[in-house]
């Protein structure tokens, strides 16, 4: 039986414009692609009972996560007609402003990676154990429900 190839998704801190950059230029040399989408989540200054959200504290069950993730893009690859696909997703904190997930999808043409992104956001959100510590300026926090 062929193991799973897991791989890591997580990134410490925030995701950095060069490095999205970067996983974007990597792809110049793949000719057979015709079309990128890509996700940025962004930590937001939400207001939640009159404070105002500062940053986000990211954990996650890491073992699961990667499991979870290798099911996600399994399905996904299976669904849509795709190249390639990449996942980052942040832990620790992330300050309001900067980016806390990153998705890419590749393809030959443009309708599968629209279909394609929405897909991999919706179950990202959904299902992987990653869990948001939103702090407040007074030292407060709240645990971060997705919607």
């Amino acid at each position: 039986m062929k193991a799973k190839k897991k791989i890591n998704l997580f990134v410490d801190g925030a995701i950095t414009p060069g490095f999205i950059a970067e996983s974007i230029a990597k792809h110049q040399s793949k000719t057979g692609i015709g079309a990128h989408d890509i996700f940025l989540g962004q930590v937001r200054a939400d207001q939640i009972d009159g404070k105002t959200v500062t940053s986000i504290s990211y954990t996650a069950y890491e073992e699961m996560a990667l499991e979870k993730m290798y099911e996600i893009r399994e399905d996904t690859f299976s669904k849509f007609d795709l190249s390639c696909m990449h996942v980052y997703h942040s832990l620790g904190e992330v300050p309001t402003g900067e980016i806390c997930l990153f998705v890419f999808v590749s393809s030959a043409h443009r309708g599968p990676v629209f279909e394609a992104l929405h897909y991999v956001v919706e179950r990202i959100k959904k299902e992987l154990p990653v869990f948001g510590k939103e702090h407040f300026g007074d030292q407060g926090y709240t645990w971060k429900v997705n919607t």
